[in-house]
């Protein structure tokens, strides 16, 4: 039986807008397994960010069942979620998201002072680093270095407290074709060598191509496994 690390059952998401209902998801159901590489696709509108936000433990069904590494997380309050989020997600963002004021030490650093770790953090933050490449950079700010150099910060922030997963957001979206093919790499890389289920949002089909499987999404409903 597969190691599922997340299940998502009946998913069914309702936003009110005034006196309109929008429906994001419809019922939708998924599985991965652990240490599996998933691509998420779909046109805009299609529910996918809904999901992604989801499965990072951002925000909570309206009916269904999410579970997460063997956890029960949808009906979780907003406190309880932040903790399972800085516990079992790592987040990758277009935009890369680092604090422009400080270091690439210190934004590494940021899931560890949220959980409260003190012992060991600096040593692991830059540990983290080494391990996408940046040993040599991790006094500079993000003004200071380039779009695939921030991005890697944000691959060893997503890193350090170890997660379940790790959902990346358009991860090659403000990057050149050269970095963002070095970026996938290095997130292939990192779910080949610890085992890190990988989960890709994106538009672009050459980056879907990399992943073992597809999920299309439309209307709110998984339309085709691919």
């Amino acid at each position: 039986m597969p190691d599922w690390v997340i299940e998502a059952h009946s998913l069914t998401k309702i936003y009110t807008m005034g006196d309109v209902e929008v429906h994001a998801l419809r019922g939708l159901s998924t599985q991965i397994a652990r240490g599996e590489v998933v691509a998420i696709m779909g046109p805009s509108g299609s529910g996918k960010s809904t999901l992604m936000n989801i499965i990072g433990c951002l925000d909570r069904p309206t009916a269904g069942e999410y579970i997460l590494d063997g956890e029960l997380v949808s009906r979780l309050s907003d406190d309880q979620l932040a903790t399972i989020r800085n516990r079992k997600v790592g987040f990758v963002f277009q935009s890369f998201n680092l604090l422009p004021r400080a270091t690439a030490l210190a934004n590494v650093e940021l899931p560890l002072r949220y959980a409260g770790i003190t012992r060991g953090r600096r040593d692991r933050a830059r540990a983290a680093l080494e391990s996408v490449g940046l040993q040599d950079r991790i006094y500079h700010r993000p003004s200071e270095l380039s779009g695939g150099q921030q991005q890697r910060v944000a691959i060893a922030r997503s890193l350090i407290n170890e997660p379940a997963i790790i959902m990346a957001d358009e991860p090659t979206g403000n990057l050149d074709s050269k970095s963002g093919a070095e970026i996938m790499e290095l997130l292939l890389a990192l779910n080949r060598e610890r085992g890190t289920t990988l989960i890709i949002v994106t538009h672009a089909p050459d980056v879907a191509a990399l992943a073992q499987r597809i999920i299309h999404i439309r209307d709110g409903v998984v339309e085709e496994i691919a």
